[in-house]
Parts: structure tokens; C-alpha cells; sequence
């Protein structure tokens, strides 16, 4: 049995995150840390777990491994210490807030022989597989732009809670939240680009952006747009794929695609349909069961932190950021 130490609910997915290690046969919930002495102590009775008002003294107990909800800002103290002390790490994302950061994270883990896998829902889904797999399969020729939006209402219907909007703690607004969503998804079907260039709009006025438009460029052309939000009602979930050969609409507004193609039969044609992947926490496991690693997620989620740390110096700099300005 995994048991498992909770690092914050500082994070709106602690709860679900939490769920999951109760659900599952090979993990156990066995003691909270918060940073908000309060709400800890209110989640471990909720659980029925000790709480510890030192996170030192948590890593000191008997557990295998940690569940990280802690703010942004503090993600790289937290999973260096937990790689230090040779448990396995499930976070949500981003990792951290640099490139500087999650390198050292990454080592951190590798060093100590722990295993880390970063929370991407979406990337596990079946219209994810399917899209991807009609890229690689060439039907769409080559591509040529890449656009995914992703938004809800959480600042005008106030349902996010205040501290989302801290800076300091968030290390920005809806681009670094929902925004990672369509910023991975863009990096899984394009690759990395050889620059960024973001704009962030301020609609509710708070400390932080929460209307966000971020643009990847690719040497060879093609672009990515990634959009996010925290001030449209009913803004669904989309994604446009472009290429020489065809396009691919999804989400238009339902949880369905539709592609058409020079190389097929030049109509518009359903998007076929895969299997979800198992949950990333559930790939966690596996990999802490099975002494494999999550590679590919390790490396997307990796990216997806250079791809914020561009965006945000590209608002702060007012000029596109090149990717490699982060080295």
C-alpha cells in the first residue's frame, strides 16, 4: 500500500486530488500538511488523518509519497524537499513557475530514484488520441496553425476563491491556470516553437490577467494560438488544427470533431473515436508499482512551464520571447 501525504489544499483540484488516493486500491491517505493551519487541520478531521504543522516533520512519517496543492510559488521548496526525502511526487500543474525551477525539480526526483508525474487531464482524454492520432497520420497534411481556447466565468460570477488572484502566489492569472490546459495540448500537436508573444486584458480589474492570448511561432511557419479566461460565460472548450492538406474542428460547441481532407474524401467527416487514457494520478501509481517513469508527461509538463515563464516576460518585456533567451 502508497500511503500518501496531502502538501496543501491550497489548490481548487485538492479535494478531487484527495479522492483519488482514497479510491484507489494501491494508495492510502496517511497525514496532511497546509500552509493555512486552519484549513489543514479542518481537511485532516474531515479525513481522518493526523495533521502536521511542519511539512519537515510530515516528510518525516511513514509515507511513500506526496500529493502537492500548493501554491505556485512555493512548488519548487515543497518538491525539493519531498524529492530529498525520497518520496514520489504527483503535483498539480505547473510544476513551477521557471524554466530555472522545474529543471532542478526534475533532477531533484531523478537523483533521489523518486517518481514524478505532473497533472494533464487533458492529454489523457480520447478526443486528445484521436486528434493526435489524425495528425501523425498525416491526414492533415502539414500544419500549419494550432488553436485551442479555453475559458469559463470564474472572476464575473466569483467562484474562484481570492487567493487565485494572487500574483505572488499564482505567479499569474488565467494564462498560468486554465490556460496550461491549451497551451500543452498546443505544444503536443505542434512541438515547441522558437518563440512566444502573449497579451493579457485585465476585465475585472484584479492584480492579475484574466483574459489571456498567448502566440507560439515555429520556424518553419506555423502558429499556435492558446486562449484563456476567467470572464466568458459560455465560451466552450475548442480546438482548431489547420494544415496544407486539411482541417479538424472540435468542440464546436459539444464534445465532438469533425475533419475534412484533399487526401480523403474531401468532406466533412466525423472524428473516429478512442479510449480515454487512465487518469494521470492512476499513471502515478503505476509508475511508483512498476519502477517506470512518465517520461512524455515529465517532458510536456516541463515545457508547458517554459512556455509560461515566455508568455508572462513577453507581457512584462512588451517584445516576443524566444525560447531560448530561458537557458
Amino acid at each position: 500500500m502508497i500511503r500518501i501525504g496531502k502538501i496543501s489544499y491550497w489548490h481548487v483540484h485538492a479535494d478531487e486530488y484527495t479522492g483519488y488516493a482514497l479510491e484507489n486500491p494501491n494508495t492510502e491517505l496517511a497525514a496532511i500538511w497546509d500552509e493555512n493551519e486552519a484549513r489543514g487541520k479542518e481537511k485532516a478531521a474531515r479525513y481522518g488523518v493526523p495533521y502536521f504543522s511542519s511539512l519537515d516533520e510530515l516528510l518525516t512519517q511513514d509515507i511513500d509519497a506526496v500529493i502537492v496543492d500548493a501554491p505556485t510559488n512555493v512548488h519548487y521548496e515543497v518538491m525539493l524537499k519531498a524529492a530529498r526525502a525520497g518520496k514520489h511526487i504527483f503535483t498539480e500543474k505547473v510544476v513551477a513557475p521557471t524554466d530555472r525551477e522545474v529543471r532542478e525539480i526534475v533532477a531533484a526526483t531523478r537523483e533521489a530514484g523518486v517518481k514524478l508525474t505532473v497533472s494533464l487531464p487533458r492529454l489523457n482524454a480520447g478526443s486528445t488520441r484521436a486528434i493526435a492520432k489524425v495528425v501523425q497520420d498525416g491526414t492533415l497534411g502539414k500544419l500549419t496553425m494550432a488553436r485551442v481556447r479555453l475559458s469559463h466565468n470564474g472572476a464575473t460570477a466569483n467562484w474562484l476563491p481570492a487567493h487565485f488572484y494572487d500574483k505572488e502566489q499564482t505567479a499569474g492569472g488565467a494564462l498560468i491556470d486554465l490556460g496550461c490546459h491549451p497551451m500543452y495540448l498546443v505544444r503536443h500537436f505542434l512541438g515547441m516553437p522558437e518563440s512566444v508573444s502573449a497579451n493579457y486584458g485585465y476585465v475585472t480589474g484584479r492584480e492579475v490577467e484574466d483574459n489571456a492570448v498567448s502566440v507560439l511561432r515555429y520556424p518553419n511557419g506555423a502558429l499556435g494560438i492558446v486562449e484563456a479566461g476567467f470572464v466568458n460565460a459560455h465560451s466552450p472548450f475548442s480546438i482548431e488544427l489547420h494544415g496544407t492538406e486539411g482541417s479538424l474542428l472540435y468542440g464546436f460547441p459539444g464534445d465532438e470533431g469533425i475533419f475534412r481532407s484533399n487526401l480523403g474524401s474531401g468532406q466533412w467527416e466525423p472524428l473516429p473515436v478512442e479510449d480515454s487514457q487512465p487518469i494521470a494520478f492512476s499513471q502515478w501509481v503505476g509508475h511508483i508499482l512498476n519502477g517506470t517513469e512518465a517520461t512524455y508527461n515529465i517532458e510536456l509538463a516541463s515545457d508547458l512551464t517554459r512556455l509560461m515563464e515566455a508568455s508572462n516576460r513577453s507581457v512584462a518585456e512588451g517584445r516576443p520571447i524566444r525560447i531560448d533567451e530561458l537557458a
